[in-house]
């Protein structure tokens, strides 16, 4: 196995098999939680796999005991810090006044690398264990499959925090509408066997075989000729997108928008200020 990590401060590179890549958060002291400069270097990183024409599968995984805990409350995106990177959309400088720069910093760096990563042209499979919290699920939802260990918990507590889901909002598909309601509505967690059940993840493996587990996958697929790889996946994602995937997306953004600013109007912060994230003063941060 080789590893890269010259280029990188939050993401770990390693190639573990011939046309295999693995890409992995590296902030295991903060639970894998996603900064700007994470969610950017992620950006980074699938470009150079997306170069590399001897890449054919990417695993994406996380350094330490969870893969991911979501959003990192206490440095959120600005203006100011994501000035260092090359923008992934078009919307604005970022530094607009009032909704439309949070609106601006949201499409670009959670719904915008959401996206990317989802339409990424080469297969990609999630290895998810511990924790995969909201901004989690944004990570391992585009992947085209997801190997949980046994010890994995999901959860999307954005309904808790007063917002309409999660920026990519995926649940319907992941879920089905009656579960993906029960747990938006009540912040629940879910383990990997309910996920299994649900559809949401193809294998669910004991913590010790995961990786092992994954790199047998990502072994299979990288034996097949890449334009096929290429192709199928873009024409499942056609399928999905031909269903409304995208009008549901983008109309779901806008809700989620109308949150942050309702709850800056009402609590002068972007979630609700009676959430038990207020409570518990990680929207702090989040003050404008």
């Amino acid at each position: 196995m080789t590893t890269e990590t010259q280029k990188y401060q939050n993401v770990l590179i390693e190639y573990p098999a011939d046309h295999v890549a693995r890409v992995s958060l590296n902030r295991p002291k903060q639970r894998n939680a996603q900064n700007t400069e994470l969610l950017y270097e992620l950006n980074l990183a699938f470009n150079d796999m997306a170069k590399d024409d001897n890449i054919k599968v990417v695993i994406l995984a996380g350094v330490g005991d969870h893969f991911s805990a979501g959003h990192d409350l206490h440095q959120p995106p600005t203006p100011e810090n994501m000035s260092a990177f090359e923008p992934i959309g078009t919307w604005c400088g970022f530094g607009c006044a009032g909704a439309e720069s949070r609106m601006g910093i949201e499409k670009e760096i959670y719904l915008g690398i959401a996206e990317r990563l989802r339409n990424f042209a080469k297969p990609t499979i999630a290895e998810v264990q511990g924790w995969c919290i909201a901004g989690g699920l944004m990570l391992i939802w585009p992947c085209d499959i997801i190997i949980a260990s046994e010890d994995a918990k999901f959860m999307d507590n954005t309904v808790n925090m007063g917002l309409a889901g999660a920026e990519f909002f995926n649940h319907p598909w992941e879920l089905g509408v009656r579960k993906a309601k029960e747990l938006l509505f009540t912040s629940d967690f879910w383990d990997a066997k309910e996920a299994h059940r649900l559809g949401m993840v193809n294998h669910v493996v004991t913590r010790e075989e995961l990786t092992e587990f994954t790199l047998n996958i990502a072994k299979r697929i990288a034996r097949q000729p890449l334009l096929a790889l290429r192709c199928t996946k873009e024409a499942v994602n056609n399928a999905q997108d031909a269903a409304g995937r995208t009008t549901v997306m983008n109309a779901q953004f806008a809700l989620h928008q109308l949150g942050h600013a309702h709850n800056q109007q009402e609590f002068g912060i972007l979630i609700d200020g009676n959430s038990d994230a207020a409570k518990m003063s990680k929207a702090a941060m989040y003050k404008k």
